[in-house]
């Protein structure tokens, strides 16, 4: 197992403020795999999404996973949906401790609502969306090293949270 920590969770579990944050304490590079397919395509996700789909979106996704097979002290935040892919998951596992960041559908829905940049929650019941989407991931989520519940803490918060489980102060959940 790899030397990184990788962050996994539902859109607005904090994933990717928490990853950052992180990065920065432990003095390791942030990565972003969402980032890195907008940069493979040239585009954002929501128009990965809305010119080729969510399949297409995946496969992307798998790819991307895939070429980080080398890499070591980074935090790697991953897509909301990519922990469902069993190749992404036993991939991810490889290259370090997999964090399951968690918090109610509907804390997730309070911290999402308005954001125009997640694609799969446009639509007339983001509500209805996000607490399908935690039905259906939440046992895969469950596969991870580690979980955290992010409903009452704040990002610092969190971050100390990891870093005592890093340091063997925590165990994981």
């Amino acid at each position: 197992m790899g030397n990184n920590y990788i962050l996994i969770g539902m859109p607005g579990s904090g994933k990717t403020t928490i990853g950052k944050l992180l990065a920065r304490r432990l003095n390791y590079v942030f990565v972003d795999t969402d980032s890195l397919i907008e940069e493979l395509e040239g585009v954002s996700t929501n128009d990965i999404f809305a010119l080729k789909g969510e399949n297409y979106f995946r496969e992307l996704e798998t790819r991307v996973i895939n070429t980080l097979s080398d890499i070591e002290n980074k935090v790697l935040s991953t897509g909301g949906g990519s922990f469902e892919n069993e190749e992404n998951r036993a991939m991810l596992k490889t290259l370090g401790k997999v964090i399951y960041l968690y918090a109610q559908p509907e804390i997730l829905f309070e911290r999402l609502k308005g954001d125009t940049n997640r694609p799969l929650l446009k639509v007339s019941n983001p509500k209805e969306v996000i607490k399908k989407l935690y039905d259906k991931r939440e046992s895969n989520y469950r596969l991870a090293d580690c979980s955290i519940d992010t409903s009452n803490l704040d990002t610092y918060n969190v971050v100390d949270e990891i870093i005592r489980i890093i340091n063997g102060e925590n165990a994981c959940n």
